[in-house]
C-alpha cells in the first residue's frame, strides 16, 4: 500500500512514505533547482576538447561554495567528487579525473547541490567538438524521451505512465532504456521515495498526487540496455561498449500537471548550445 505524508510533519529520513510538499517548500525547491540549472549553464563554455573532467569538478565545487551552496555528491557514501562526469559508453556516476576530453566525445554532467536545506538535481549532455551523427542522434532521442516522461506527469496518472512514455519512444527509435538505475524522490533528502522507473506499463506503479517531488533521468543506450559497474564501485558502463546518454530534470506535481524546477534560465536545454 502506498502511504503519503505531509513533509512538514515527516521525519527527515526515508521512511518509505511519499512526501507531499506545500507552497513554501516548492519555493525552496525552485531556488535549489534553478541553482543547479545555472551551474550547468555556466559549464557550457568549459566543456570542450582538452579540458579535463577534474577541471570541471574544480569549477563546480568553487561555483557552489562561492554562492553558499554545497555539492551534494561530495563525500556522499564515499564518493569524493563534486560532480559525476560520464563519457561515451559510461552510463552514469563517472568519476572526474585528469584525462582531457577529446574531440567527438559526448559527456553527461550531473550536478546536485544543497541550498538552504533543499536539494537541486539535474544533468545535461555536452557534445565535445565535432560529434558523429550517431552520438548527436542519441542525445536528441534521450532529451525527447525526458520531455515525454515529463508530459505524463499529472494527478491521476502513475509512475508507470512516465516509464511507458519514455520506453515506447526510445524503443521505437531503436535504442534501449537502462533498467538498472532510476529517478527518485527528492526534497530535503537527496534520495527519497518513490523510485521513478524509465520503463513500465500505463496505470501501474505509484499514483501521482499534487505535492510529490522527484527526478526523471532516463539513461538511453545506442545498443543493448545491459550495464556493469566497474571496480571503483561507482562507474557504470554499457556491457556492449555502445554509447549512452542521459538528461535529468527535477519537478513537482501540481494540481494540473507539473512544475520543472531545473529548466535552463538561458534556454540551454539541449545541444547545440549557443552561448
Amino acid at each position: 500500500m502506498v502511504t503519503y505524508v505531509d513533509d512538514a510533519t515527516a521525519p527527515l529520513k526515508n521512511t518509505g512514505a511519499i512526501r507531499l510538499y506545500g507552497p513554501e517548500a516548492f519555493e525552496g525547491l525552485r531556488k535549489a533547482g534553478r541553482f543547479a540549472a545555472e551551474c550547468l549553464d555556466a559549464v557550457t563554455e568549459l566543456a570542450r576538447p582538452g579540458v579535463t573532467t577534474q577541471e570541471i569538478d574544480d569549477f563546480i565545487f568553487a561555483y557552489a561554495v562561492d554562492r553558499g551552496a554545497q555539492p551534494a555528491t561530495l563525500n556522499y557514501r564515499g564518493y569524493n567528487k563534486s560532480v559525476c562526469t560520464s563519457i561515451n559508453h559510461v552510463v552514469c556516476h563517472g568519476i572526474p579525473n585528469d584525462k582531457p576530453l577529446r574531440d567527438g566525445d559526448i559527456v553527461n554532467i550531473d550536478v546536485t547541490f544543497v541550498l538552504d536545506g533543499w536539494y537541486g538535481d539535474s544533468s545535461r549532455m555536452y557534445p565535445i567538438g565535432e560529434v558523429k551523427r550517431a552520438g548527436l542522434r542519441l542525445i536528441d532521442v534521450t532529451y525527447e524521451s525526458l520531455l515525454l516522461g515529463i508530459a505524463a506527469v499529472k494527478p491521476g496518472n502513475t509512475t508507470g505512465d512516465i516509464g511507458h512514455a519514455i520506453q515506447t519512444y526510445v524503443e521505437a527509435e531503436r535504442c534501449s532504456v537502462v533498467r538498472d538505475f532510476c529517478g527518485h524522490g527528492i526534497g530535503r533528502l537527496f534520495h527519497d521515495t518513490p523510485n521513478i522507473l524509465h520503463y513500465g506499463e500505463p496505470g501501474e506503479g505509484v499514483p501521482l498526487k499534487p505535492g510529490m517531488v522527484f527526478t526523471i533521468e532516463p539513461m538511453v543506450n545506442l545498443g543493448r540496455p545491459h550495464v556493469k559497474v566497474l571496480s571503483d564501485g561507482w562507474t557504470a558502463v554499457t556491457r556492449d561498449r555502445s554509447l549512452s546518454a542521459q538528461f535529468e530534470h527535477m519537478l513537482g506535481v501540481t494540481e494540473t500537471g507539473c512544475e520543472v524546477f531545473t529548466f535552463s534560465p538561458k534556454g540551454l536545454h539541449k545541444p547545440p548550445y549557443v552561448v
